[in-house]
């Protein structure tokens, strides 16, 4: 355990290190041309990882409200909840593209 502590503090420091330095020079240089691909491949990240997060969410549910139809009024409003809060996310990342 002491051995990875160690490890662990020397792979953090190490980075600290290289912080004066003004660092490598990216390969794609970072301008307004390149920055709205990113921020559209963002967008797309986002939308498709919300979208399976709420089609999970509402098989499962669907699939416990099909197994226990009396546990249909408990299952259905945390399942809204979840819907809403994954696509907050969304909303959230959309916002903030136009913010930048």
């Amino acid at each position: 355990m002491k051995k990875f502590i160690v490890a662990l503090v020397a792979l953090f420091a190490a980075s600290a290190a290289f912080a004066q330095d003004g660092g490598m020079t990216t390969l794609i240089p970072m301008n307004e041309y390149t920055k709205i691909p990113m921020y559209f491949l963002a967008v797309a990240f986002a939308a498709f990882a919300g979208t399976r997060a709420q089609s999970a969410a509402a098989s499962v549910a669907l699939e416990g409200m099909a197994r226990n139809p009396a546990a249909a009024d408990k299952l259905f409003v945390p399942m809204i909840l979840g819907l809403a809060l994954m696509e907050s996310l969304v909303i959230f990342t959309l916002i903030t593209i136009f913010l930048v």
